[in-house]
């Protein structure tokens, strides 16, 4: 079985498909291709409400190059979802009933929760039954979750995101929103709290920390980690660090989300176990393309 997922971020579009290799015990996504590409929709929709004409021809082009990439590989199945910027846009719908009309693909437009419950399936097999505040950055929100004895019990989205921060685009009431949330609902009695990071900027920092995927690191490394790419230009980041150029503006203002959440949950160290939302989808396609297969057999 191949499955493709398509994550229609505000700061990026990340398209994947894998092959699955499903042995009973264990199932695996093995991954046959990947592409990320810096079309940042917030840039357009954090700051005046709307998508560009620009930005939606260009967002055509590459909804046209994903689905010519899903026939050549012969996908069994496939799931675009889109977030933060097409939900608040006032032409996201419209733009996603142009690419339905001219290519027949479908586009999702999902809400925070869902965004949250697609994610939270790639992220479960990492977690046990300790207390666990999930932090997932993307470029226009925010997704917190909080687990305790292995079950969530808190979920909530905020518009708060790396590119509407590094634009000016975050509202203080916002933050204060987002803080009062994490203080009333980590409480003391559920114990120390590990972090769970999602999220590109998270998986840079963990890499420039020299990490391996599923290990955890401190707060205070976060803190050195960021300072370090302070302490650098932006070009000096691209090259020396050898970052995206759209993550080398937007890894700090991310930086600064993370470490306000941790430090607010009184949590010390964050797990990052390196995956995201086409994770969860591909996850969620396998799930469902299992379950119709049972249903047919009986």
């Amino acid at each position: 079985m191949k499955l493709a997922a398509i994550d229609i971020g505000s700061n990026a579009i990340r398209f994947q498909v894998s092959s699955v290799l499903d042995n009973s015990q264990q199932v695996l996504f093995k991954k046959l291709e990947y592409v990320r590409f810096p079309l940042r929709l917030g840039h357009d929709v954090f700051s005046t409400g709307r998508i560009s004409s620009k930005s939606m021809e260009k967002f055509k082009k590459l909804m046209r190059a994903y689905k010519l990439l899903i026939e050549l590989y012969e996908v069994d199945d496939y799931m675009f979802c889109a977030t933060s910027a097409m939900r608040e846009s006032e032409n996201g719908m419209e733009l996603a009933n142009q690419v339905q009309a001219e290519l027949g693909v479908t586009i999702n437009i999902i809400d925070g929760n869902r965004e949250a419950e697609l994610i939270n399936r790639a992220i479960s097999s990492y977690l046990t039954d300790q207390t666990y505040l999930h932090i997932d950055v993307g470029g226009g929100s925010t997704e917190l979750n909080l687990y305790f004895n292995g079950k969530k019990l808190k979920t909530r989205s905020f518009k708060i995101g790396s590119v509407r921060v590094l634009e000016h685009n975050d509202s203080p009431v916002m933050w204060e929103d987002m803080e009062h949330w994490v203080k009333e609902n980590v409480k003391k009695n559920y114990g120390k709290v590990i972090s769970v990071g999602t999220g590109g900027n998270i998986s840079k920092i963990f890499d420039l920390a020299n990490k391996k995927p599923g290990a955890t690191i401190s707060l205070n490394k976060v803190k050195d980690i960021r300072k370090m790419v302070n302490s650098f230009s932006i070009d000096e980041r691209i090259y020396k660090l050898q970052m995206n150029p759209d993550r080398a503006d937007v890894i700090i203002p991310a930086s600064d989300i993370y470490i306000k959440v941790m430090e607010w949950a009184h949590s010390t160290s964050i797990l990052v176990p390196e995956v995201g939302l086409k994770d969860g989808i591909m996850l969620y396609l396998y799930e469902k393309n299992i379950s119709q297969q049972k249903i047919q057999f009986n």
